[in-house]
């Protein structure tokens, strides 16, 4: 459609600068119009006999045939500025979502603050690269009609005026290449600077406001901003400033122009027709020849930007990502670490060491260790977050790979330490990621039962559509637990983790938290790594990691006879940290 529609606009300009001569040619000299042998004909085919009759139709013409061109103009900008700002946002949904498909490991490997500037502001930038191209692509197929009808007029006036202003802006482009290559790289790397020093400065607000650093995070952003913006600002004068340049420059080539002719045809008001044609040439295409040398500019320094978000497009994208949602796959009898080792890459040290656990449905595992001891990463492969580097996990007897780590992530649900909780009402962050249409409300008043946390919900006025503040800030510790294991019931998932989901609880709120853990029903399957070891006294079965190997499991009676034959009291937190 824009290619057509460039075709259309540049044959319509085409007409609108051939119907220059014409026009001007009746008022000032009609007679020439009558000696055209090819004008005479149509002329006279109509029964026009005198250049009076003649001036209304042509001036009727050219209006016609100057709004025509007019028009098409206008709808190309639309046509190209939607085109380019509606690719712009298919790129952005594509890298957010390839973003979101990646594993678990590559996203604790990287930084977020890179990823929000290349789907914020870099996104932005190669938008303009992609307007560009398509400002290049039009505005080269106009000036290119407009330079036919030029050289069919005058052919060493166009040629001089084509020679004279490429090589003005071909001079330009070579003086400043680097200088914007530059700037473009600058950008870049400052839009990512500005997102982390942004996060930094409002994910620490607490220390940032007890340890009076404010003067320090703005004078990091100011310095990071200034450097941007500069750039920026650069970039943009380089690419505008030609235009003025230009245009003084055609001013001055018109006048020179006009006593050439003068001088060759001794007769100024001779030459009146073709200098209103070079006029309106000049006046149509000095603007796309700066829209040419903007759309290379641009290009030039969005390079760096292209090139980040180019980087994000080629993530690669599983398979599970084009398929529909599996069913889940439930867990009958047991899951199985089978000599289970695993190491984030080939040269870092083994962070589990052939480790062999079974956990039978429905039972209550408690989880304990030193840091570095590899629990949350045992955790993170048994919910198939990371895959073993050796070894396997099984759920009841099947080996859960590739083929079926979705079905298996459904019947997993997880209750970290700290819960993410968005700027929604509670029902939306109960049924976490579901549209708020299709969120089931029995099962989220079920859910909050399960959790014991619906009697405060539904105290409040607003009951499940009050909101709960940016990351819970309007609830407390205990609260904001509990709403996550009701999201994870939400889920209604047969297996849920608890990764020190209530070490940042004071006694008495762990203990009510607790409470509405160990209420759940018998046929959910907990694997719980806690703070203290009395939080894990009513497991079925406790676990010590200690440097990537299992210690020693039992029970809590036996975990305790042995600490407190070491000298440890039961109630002494675990060095888990």
């Amino acid at each position: 459609m824009l290619m057509g529609l460039t075709t259309l606009s540049s044959f319509a300009e085409i007409v609108s600068l051939s119907a220059v001569i014409p026009f001007i040619g009746i008022i000032t000299q009609p007679e020439t119009v009558f000696k055209s042998t090819l004008i005479s004909g149509v002329i006279h085919s109509l029964g026009i006999i005198k250049s009076t009759d003649l001036l209304i139709p042509l001036t009727i013409a050219f209006l016609v045939a100057s709004l025509l061109a007019g028009g098409l103009r206008i709808l190309l900008v639309w046509v190209g500025v939607r085109l380019g700002n509606v690719t712009g946002a298919d790129l952005s949904v594509e890298v957010f979502r390839r973003t979101l498909f990646q594993p678990y490991s590559v996203h604790v490997s990287r930084s977020s603050s890179e990823i929000i500037s290349g789907m914020t502001q870099k996104i932005g930038s190669v938008t303009g690269v992609i307007s560009a191209v398509i400002s290049i692509i039009t505005s080269g197929m106009m000036f290119a009609a407009i330079m036919i009808t030029l050289f069919a007029i005058d052919p060493m006036v166009a040629g001089l005026s084509v020679v004279i202003f490429g090589s003005a802006y071909v001079f330009i482009a070579c003086l400043t290449r680097k200088r914007v290559a530059y700037n473009g790289q600058r950008c870049a790397q400052e839009q990512s600077q500005v997102i982390k020093i942004i996060q930094e400065g409002l994910g620490g607000i607490r220390d940032v406001l007890l340890d009076g650093t404010q003067a320090v995070y703005c004078d990091l952003y100011r310095k990071s901003v200034t450097q941007l913006q500069r750039g920026v600002s650069e970039n943009v004068f380089i690419a505008a400033a030609p235009r003025y340049a230009m245009e003084a420059l055609g001013m001055v080539l018109i006048a020179i122009l006009v006593l050439a002719i003068n001088y060759r045809s001794g007769n100024a008001v001779q030459a009146l027709p073709i200098l209103g044609v070079l006029a309106l040439s000049a006046q149509r295409s000095l603007p796309l020849m700066q829209q040419l040398y903007c759309g290379w500019s641009s290009i030039l320094g969005g390079k760096a930007e292209l090139t980040d978000v180019l980087t994000l497009l080629d993530q690669p994208l599983p398979v599970q990502a084009n398929l529909p949602e599996p069913e889940p796959l439930a867990l009958r009898q047991f899951i199985r670490f089978d000599n289970v080792s695993f190491q984030y890459n080939c040269t870092a040290p083994w962070v589990l060491d052939g480790i062999n656990l079974t956990i039978p449905k429905g039972a209550r595992v408690g989880v304990i260790g030193s840091t570095g001891s590899g629990k949350s990463t045992a955790l993170d492969l048994m919910m198939g977050l990371l895959k073993p580097s050796l070894g396997q996990i099984v759920v009841d007897g099947q080996a859960v790979n590739f083929d079926h780590q979705r079905a298996w992530q459904r019947t997993v649900a997880h209750v970290p330490q700290s819960i993410f909780l968005s700027d929604a009402t509670i029902a939306e962050n109960i049924a976490f990621g579901i549209p708020k249409d299709q969120i089931n409300f029995d099962h989220v008043r079920n859910a909050a039962q399960q959790a014991r946390v619906a009697d405060f919900i539904e105290s409040r006025p607003e009951a499940y559509n009050a909101f709960v503040g940016e990351r819970g800030v309007r609830l407390s510790g205990g609260q904001r637990q509990r709403i996550g294991i009701a999201r994870a019931l939400y889920k209604q998932a047969s297996v849920l983790v608890f990764d020190e989901a209530t070490s940042a609880l004071d006694n008495e709120t762990e203990q009510a938290v607790m409470q509405a853990i160990e209420a759940l029903s018998e046929d959910l399957t907990l694997i719980i790594i806690a703070h203290r070891l009395t939080t894990l006294k009513n497991c079925t079965q406790i676990v010590e990691l200690a440097d990537g190997v299992i210690k020693r499991t039992g029970t809590y009676a036996e975990i305790v006879s042995k600490e407190k034959a070491n000298g440890y009291a039961s109630s002494k937190p675990v060095n888990i940290f």
